[in-house]
C-alpha cells in the first residue's frame, strides 16, 4: 500500500479502486496505525474533527463496508478472517509491515540510524537511499481531514530529515555534484529550511564553486528577511564566513552515514546512489503515438517477452532495444508504440530525447547529456563542464530508478555510449544505421524494420482512410501501396491527400504516382518536413562521404537490376578496395536493399532520388561502367580495378 504519494492500493498485481475521499482517509489511518484497534470515536475525530455532523457514525459504518468490498471481495457477511476486522471498541486492519510504505520508511530510518551508530557507515547510507526512494510525491497526496494533514506534517517532517543525513553522506564521500542538484531539489520543496541551504552551499563550496556558495548564502539570506524578517541562524552564518575567509570546511561531523568510497571517484558515485531522496520529477516526455498502428506484432512480441524476463544484474547496463532500418520505415512509430505500451513498468518517468542523427548538426553527447540532466531537474548552473561529470551525474540519478529512456535519430554508437544507463532503468534507441556496437558491447537486442507486407500495408492505408475511399478501388489501393514501396511514411502522406481532396480518388493518384520523379513530389506534407519521402532520403544521403555519395548518383544508371560486384572490373573514381564498404554503408543507411551476400537492389523512389541527385550534381553518366555492377558477383571480388 503507498501512503508516501497519493494512496494506492495492489492485490498482487491489480490496483485496487479504494473509493471516496472520506473512504480512502479511513484506510490511511487504519495502515498507520495497522495491527492496533482504531475506535469509532478515533476514526471520527480524525476524519471530520471538532466539527463532525450527526451523521458521522453513519459515515464509518458505510466507508468500513466499502473497504471491506475492496480489501475483502470474497468475504461473506460476518465471517472471521479477512484483513480488516470488526472489534467491540472498533476496527483493525492486519497488514504486515513492508505491505505499508509509511511502516516501511520509518523501520528503514531507524536501521539507518542504528548501522551509522555501529560503524557501518556504507550499509546506513544504502538504507537511507532505500528509505527515501519509497516516496512518489507528497505523503498521503489529496486525503481530506485533520488526521491526513496532521500524519502528511509528520512524514514529511521524518522525509527532510532523512533526506539531510543523506546529502551529509554524499558530501562526506566527495560527491559534491550529486549533492548539489539533490540539495537544490529539497530547497525548492521547503526553501525555508536552514540546513538545506549550509548543505548547498557546503557542496558547492567542496566543488570548487566559492562564488556560487556564496550567492547560496545571499539567496538564503534574503529569502529569509522577506519572508519571515529574520537574519540567517548561526550555523549559516558561520559557515558563510568560514567560505569567505577560505577556510577548508569539512562535512558536519556525526550526523549522516557516509557510503564507502571504492575505486575512481565517478565510479563509486555512479555505484552508491541508490536512488534521488528528493524525487519532485517524474518525467512524462514521451511524444503521442500513431492515431493509426498496424502490424509489427512480431516485433512488439519480442519485446514484451524480453522486458518480462530481463532483469540486469548490479552494475549491469540496462536493457537495451536498438531499432533500425530504412528512412521512413516506421521506427519512431515502433519505438513510440513500444514505449507507451509498457509505461505501466516503469512508474519512475520516461526520458525522450531527438538526438538529430539525421539533421545537419546532430547532438553531440554533451549537449545530449544536458538535456537529459536537465529533464531530470538538474539546475542549468549546477550543469557539470566536462562530459565525464554530466554522464556521471546522468548515471547516478538515475540508478535504482525505473525509469524508460528513447533516444530517437541516433546518428552512431559514439553519440549514445555515454547516455546508456546501469540497472533496471530500459532504453529503447531509433536509428539507420545498425547499431552493431551496442549489440557488441553492452548486449543489445537489435530489431532491424523491413517494409510492411502487402496486406498489412493495405490495411494500414485502409484505416487512415476510414472507410472513405469509396467502392471497387481494392486494386488502386493495392497499387497506391506498391508506388509507396510498401512503407509506413509513404503510406500516411498517400492517405492524408485522399482525405484533403475531395476530388482525388485512390486510382487517380495511383496513376499520378505512375512517373517516380512526379510521386517523390507528391509524397510530401507541405509545411511538414518529418512528412516527406525527399527529405527522408536527403537525410541520408546528406551525410555520405563523398565518395560514396558519387557512387550512389552512379548507380542511378544501373536502374532498378541488381546490384552485385563482377570480377576484372570497377567503378569510376572509387577504388576497387573501397566497393565493396561504399555499398554496405549505403545498405545501412537504407539506400539500398540487401539482397543476398554481396548483392543489393534499389527501391523505385530510392532509385528516382540517385537520378534527381545526379541531375543535380550534373554528374556525366557511364552506363556501360556502372553497369558492370549489375553482373553476378563473383566468389571473390579483389580483381576489382578503377576504371
Amino acid at each position: 500500500m503507498q501512503l508516501l504519494g497519493p494512496l494506492r492500493v495492489w492485490r498482487e498485481d491489480e490496483e485496487l479502486a479504494v473509493g471516496p475521499p472520506k473512504q480512502k482517509a479511513l484506510l490511511a489511518l487504519l495502515a498507520t496505525h495497522r495491527g492496533t484497534v482504531v475506535s469509532r470515536e478515533q476514526i471520527i475525530d480524525a476524519l471530520w474533527g471538532p466539527e463532525a455532523p450527526d451523521t458521522a457514525m453513519n459515515g464509518v459504518h458505510t466507508y468500513v463496508a466499502g473497504l471491506r468490498r475492496v480489501l475483502d471481495p470474497d468475504r461473506r457477511g460476518r465471517e472471521a478472517g479477512g484483513l480488516l476486522m470488526s472489534t467491540a471498541g472498533g476496527y483493525e486492519l492486519r497488514l504486515p509491515l513492508q505491505s505499508v510504505d509509511a511502516a516501511l520508511f520509518a523501520q528503514f530510518c531507524v536501521e539507518a540510524r542504528r548501522m551509522a551508530a555501529e560503524g557501518d557507515e556504507a550499509a546506513a547510507f544504502d538504507r537511507l537511499g532505500k528509505a527515501l526512494g519509497l516516496w512518489y510525491g507528497d505523503a498521503l497526496a489529496g486525503i481530506p481531514g485533520p488526521f491526513a494533514a496532521l500524519e502528511r506534517g509528520r512524514l514529511r517532517e521524518m522525509r527532510f530529515s532523512a533526506a539531510e543525513d543523506w546529502i551529509v553522506g554524499m558530501i562526506a564521500a566527495g560527491r559534491c555534484e550529486e549533492a548539489i542538484v539533490v540539495t537544490g531539489e529539497a530547497i525548492a520543496q521547503e526553501p525555508l529550511r536552514e540546513k538545506l541551504r549550509c548543505l548547498l552551499m557546503l557542496a558547492l563550496y567542496r566543488s570548487g564553486r566559492q562564488a556560487h556558495a556564496l550567492q547560496a548564502y545571499n539567496d538564503a539570506r534574503a529569502l529569509l528577511r522577506e519572508e519571515l524578517g529574520i537574519e540567517p541562524g548561526v550555523e549559516l552564518r558561520s559557515l558563510h564566513r568560514r567560505i569567505l575567509s577560505g577556510e577548508e570546511v569539512h562535512a558536519p561531523a556525526g550526523r549522516g552515514p557516509a557510503p564507502a568510497r571504492q575505486g575512481r571517484p565517478q565510479e563509486s558515485a555512479a555505484e552508491g546512489v541508490a536512488t534521488a531522496p528528493m524525487p519532485a520529477l517524474y518525467p512524462r516526455q514521451l511524444p503521442s503515438r500513431a492515431h493509426v498502428f498496424v502490424g509489427r506484432e512480431d516485433e512488439l512480441g519480442y519485446v514484451r517477452q524480453l522486458l518480462v524476463q530481463e532483469v540486469p544484474e548490479r552494475g549491469r547496463a540496462s536493457p537495451i532495444v536498438a531499432i533500425d532500418g530504412q528512412p521512413g520505415v516506421g521506427k519512431s512509430a515502433l519505438a513510440l508504440e513500444l514505449a507507451h505500451e509498457c509505461l505501466g513498468r516503469f512508474p519512475d518517468g520516461q526520458l525522450y530525447t531527438d538526438l538529430g542523427g539525421t539533421s545537419e548538426r546532430p547532438l553531440t553527447p554533451s549537449e545530449a547529456l544536458a538535456r537529459m540532466l536537465l529533464s531530470l531537474g538538474v539546475p542549468a548552473d549546477s550543469l557539470p563542464a566536462d562530459l565525464d561529470g554530466r554522464a556521471t551525474l546522468y548515471r547516478s540519478l538515475l540508478h535504482g530508478k525505473r525509469m524508460l529512456v528513447l533516444l530517437d535519430d541516433a546518428l552512431d554508437g559514439d553519440q549514445i555510449r555515454t547516455l546508456i544507463p546501469q540497472g533496471s532503468a530500459c532504453v529503447i534507441v531509433t536509428g539507420r544505421r545498425p547499431q552493431r556496437g551496442l549489440v557488441a558491447r553492452y548486449g543489445a537486442h537489435r530489431i532491424s524494420l523491413k517494409p510492411l507486407d502487402p496486406d498489412t500495408a493495405v490495411d494500414l492505408l485502409e484505416r487512415l482512410l476510414d472507410g472513405e475511399t469509396g467502392r471497387g478501388t481494392r486494386e488502386a489501393i493495392h497499387r497506391l501501396v506498391e508506388q509507396c514501396g510498401y512503407l509506413p511514411l509513404g503510406i500516411r502522406i498517400t492517405a492524408a491527400a485522399l482525405l484533403e481532396d475531395p476530388y482525388s480518388s485512390p486510382e487517380r493518384l495511383a496513376a499520378l504516382y505512375e512517373d517516380p520523379a512526379t510521386r517523390l513530389d507528391l509524397l510530401a506534407v507541405a509545411g511538414d518536413e518529418g512528412m516527406s519521402v525527399r527529405a527522408a532520403l536527403r537525410a541520408s544521403y546528406r551525410s555520405l562521404p563523398e565518395k560514396t555519395a558519387r557512387l550512389f548518383r552512379l548507380l542511378s544508371a544501373v536502374g532498378l537490376e541488381a546490384i552485385g560486384l563482377p570480377e576484372g572490373g570497377g567503378v569510376p573514381g572509387v577504388h576497387s578496395s573501397e566497393v565493396m564498404s561504399h555499398l554496405e554503408l549505403l545498405a545501412d543507411l537504407g539506400l539500398l536493399e540487401r539482397k543476398g551476400a554481396g548483392r543489393y537492389r534499389l527501391r523505385e523512389l530510392i532509385w528516382a532520388y540517385a537520378e534527381e541527385m545526379a541531375e543535380a550534381e550534373q554528374q556525366p553518366r557511364l552506363p556501360r561502367a556502372v553497369r558492370r555492377l549489375s553482373a553476378a558477383p563473383p566468389p571473390g571480388y579483389g580483381n576489382l580495378r578503377t576504371g
